[in-house]
C-alpha cells in the first residue's frame, strides 16, 4: 500500500481508470464539525487534484458511525470557510454524504475524503463507530472510492472538541493525503477495497514508514461510570481507557508501537467466508 503514498512508483498491480482527464470531483466532509482546522488542512491538500466540495457537520458528531437521519428533516446552509463555500449541515456526517451525492453533485464523487480526523480511528472498535468512518463506507457504498484519514492525539480531550484550535500534525497529515489522493486519483483503489484508513501518529514526518495493516480487536477498554445526581438518582457514562500496543500487524500496533503511518485497507463486504455446514449445524 506504500505504493499509493510515494508518487514514483509507477506500477501496483492493476490497470490505470479509463476516465476523462477533465477535473475531478472531490468530496470532502468529517464529524469533527465544518469549522474545524483539520477539514481546512485537507482541503488546502486537495484543492490542487480536483474540484473539492466540502459538505461537513454543523456540530461535532464524533461516534456517530454511519447512522442517517430517518426521523427529521435536514437543514444544510451554505457558509465561507477561509473564504472557500462550503455546506453546514444539521446532521451526521453520513447525512452529509448523502446530501452532496444526491442533491449537491448528483453523481458519484471521483473520491471522497473523510479528514482530517483530530484523533486516530483504529480497531473495530473505531470501523463500527467513528463517524469519519461512516462517512467514508456511506460513500463507498454509493459508488465513490473513500479515503479516512486521522491523526493521532497526546490527550483524549482534544477529540471532544469541534477542531478549531487544533493544528499540530496536520501540515504532515495533509501531505500525505495529497500523495495518496493523487494516485487514488489516477489508478482507483486496490481491486477488492472500498476504503483506505489512514491513521498518522504523533511525532510522524512526511517520511515516516508507512504500514499496511488490519484492523486490531478493540482499542478501548470499555468501562461504564456510574454517578448521582442531585436528587440521587443514577446517570452513567462510557469510559474506558486506550489499550496500547496491540498484535502486530495491527493498527494499534503500527501507531501506538512502531509509531508508523498505518494504512488499512477495508471492504464494506463483512460476510465470513465459511463452511456453510458449520453454520447449519447450529439450527439442527
Amino acid at each position: 500500500m506504500g505504493v499509493l503514498l510515494d508518487e514514483g512508483v509507477e506500477e501496483i498491480g492493476q490497470v490505470e481508470s479509463k476516465v476523462s482527464h477533465s477535473r475531478k470531483q472531490i468530496l470532502l466532509t468529517n464529524d469533527d464539525g465544518v469549522y474545524s482546522n483539520g477539514i481546512l488542512r485537507a482541503f488546502d491538500a486537495l484543492k490542487s487534484l480536483g474540484d473539492v466540495t466540502i459538505v461537513a457537520p454543523m456540530l461535532q458528531r464524533s461516534a456517530f458511525g454511519r447512522s442517517i437521519s430517518m426521523f427529521e428533516p435536514l437543514r444544510m446552509n451554505e457558509i465561507s470557510l477561509a473564504g472557500n463555500r462550503a455546506y453546514a449541515v444539521g446532521g451526521t456526517p453520513a447525512d452529509c454524504v448523502i446530501l452532496a451525492r444526491f442533491s449537491l453533485l448528483k453523481q458519484a464523487p471521483h473520491l471522497v475524503v473523510a479528514g482530517i480526523n483530530i484523533g486516530e480511528n483504529v480497531s473495530t472498535d473505531s470501523a463500527m463507530t467513528s463517524g469519519t468512518l461512516g462517512a467514508a463506507f456511506e460513500a463507498a457504498g454509493n459508488g465513490s472510492p473513500s479515503v479516512a484519514i486521522s491523526v493521532q492525539v497526546d490527550e483524549e480531550g482534544d477529540k471532544l472538541g469541534d477542531g478549531r484550535e487544533y493544528s499540530e500534525m496536520l501540515d504532515v497529515c495533509g501531505t500525505i493525503l495529497q500523495r495518496a489522493s493523487k494516485r487514488l486519483l489516477r489508478v482507483g483503489l486496490p481491486e477488492g477495497v472500498d476504503v483506505l484508513n489512514i491513521n498518522v501518529p504523533s511525532g510522524a514526518t512526511e517520511d515516516t514508514e508507512v504500514l499496511v495493516t488490519k484492523l486490531a480487536r478493540k482499542v478501548f477498554d470499555t468501562a461504564v461510570e456510574e454517578r448521582y445526581d442531585p436528587r440521587g438518582r443514577p446517570y452513567y457514562w462510557i469510559s474506558g481507557d486506550v489499550v496500547d500496543g496491540g498484535e502486530v500487524g495491527t493498527d494499534c500496533w503500527a501507531i501506538y508501537v512502531k509509531k508508523s503511518i498505518s494504512v488499512t485497507p477495508l471492504s464494506l463486504n463483512m460476510s465470513v467466508n465459511v463452511d456453510s455446514e458449520d453454520v447449519l449445524k447450529l439450527f439442527d
